[in-house]
């Protein structure tokens, strides 16, 4: 086994995918399974992703699911993966999370991100006469620095709590604007390679070129999301995976559906164009048996030189997923 992926932490990216069949008050609870066994397979951090408007996808709230989830478990790092924060006026996601890190200490980490996380007409719900919010993406990052800044003491406006806390601020991003964004701020950087994969690589080497040292972080660091549908045997994965291709599929048309049961075959369940829209998507993603896994890892990061890698996985059966989370652990780990 190389060292190479012995070096690499690994860690968990959750929609709260709802599966067909099923509905968030089933999703939940899967979550919080996955996060403890996660914690137990040596994952470094679970964090939500904030979509609206979308039937298959749970985390339209991450904060309260992280609270969920924190408070279920007893040392993995949970966050926000992220909070769109366009959406949200600064100073009420400084006290959100001000408040999950005081009830976790050293456990919360907030990832933000510029887009909407939904369709215009949901982001006009969302925003209403804010919509030129992340045109201010760059200022409400400093504004929520500030206010988790001991300095602000004597401030008109303060986050209680939030004040004077440690709290992890992450860039997300999939384009090259986030990535001149956290290079400037010093901060680390997650990029969404599982669904925008063509600028990842152009990205992360903006970011790398251009990242000014702060007193947050010295060094870059890159986390880069991808998917993994990982089984005892490459048949048995790849079968797994036609539920994240269908799935995939829904959002290239324009018709969402909850996620739906594996598949034995894609021929026939999709024509040449959208075949050609999925594997685009899904560039950067792994299914296979624990070899298989290992070594495409191993390709992945000799490539990408990345810090960290955060794994998604859409996998129709709840079992199923959680040994996918199991096979890939225990390939990360030399096992």
């Amino acid at each position: 086994m190389s060292s190479t992926l012995l070096n690499i932490p690994y860690s968990v990216l959750d929609l709260a995918t709802i599966v067909e069949g099923k509905t968030p008050i089933d999703t939940f609870p899967n979550s919080l399974t996955l996060a403890r066994l996660a914690e137990e397979w040596g994952y470094t951090r679970y964090w939500f992703a904030e979509h609206h408007n979308m039937m298959n996808v749970g985390s339209s709230a991450p904060t309260i699911l992280i609270g969920y989830i924190a408070g279920g478990t007893k040392s993995i790092r949970v966050g926000s993966g992220g909070v769109m924060l366009p959406n949200h006026a600064p100073l009420v996601v400084a006290e959100q999370f001000g408040t999950l890190a005081s009830l976790y200490p050293g456990r919360i980490d907030l990832g933000l991100g510029r887009a909407p996380g939904s369709d215009q007409l949901t982001a006009l719900a969302i925003r209403g006469e804010n919509m030129n919010a992340a045109f201010n993406f760059p200022r409400d990052v400093e504004k929520l620095q500030t206010y988790f800044s001991a300095d602000n003491v004597d401030s008109k406006v303060r986050a209680i709590p939030g004040e004077g806390l440690e709290i992890p601020i992450w860039i997300l991003g999939s384009s090259t604007d986030s990535a001149r964004l956290a290079a400037a701020k010093g901060l680390p950087y997650a990029f969404a390679s599982h669904f925008a994969p063509a600028h990842f690589l152009e990205a992360i080497e903006l970011y790398r070129q251009n990242f000014k040292p702060s007193e947050f972080l010295d060094r870059p660091y890159v986390i880069s999301c991808i998917n993994v549908v990982a089984a005892d045997t490459d048949a048995e994965a790849n079968r797994l995976a036609t539920s994240v291709q269908q799935f995939i599929k829904g959002v290239v048309t324009g018709k969402r559906q909850l996620l739906p049961p594996p598949i034995d075959t894609m021929d026939g369940a999709w024509n040449y164009f959208e075949q050609e829209a999925v594997e685009q998507m899904l560039a950067y993603s792994i299914f296979g048996s624990p070899e298989t896994v290992k070594n495409k890892m191993q390709a992945f990061v000799e490539l990408t030189n990345i810090d960290e890698v955060m794994v998604t996985s859409h996998i129709f059966d709840h079992q199923a997923r959680l040994r996918s989370y199991e096979v890939f652990a225990e390939v990360m780990k030399g096992n």
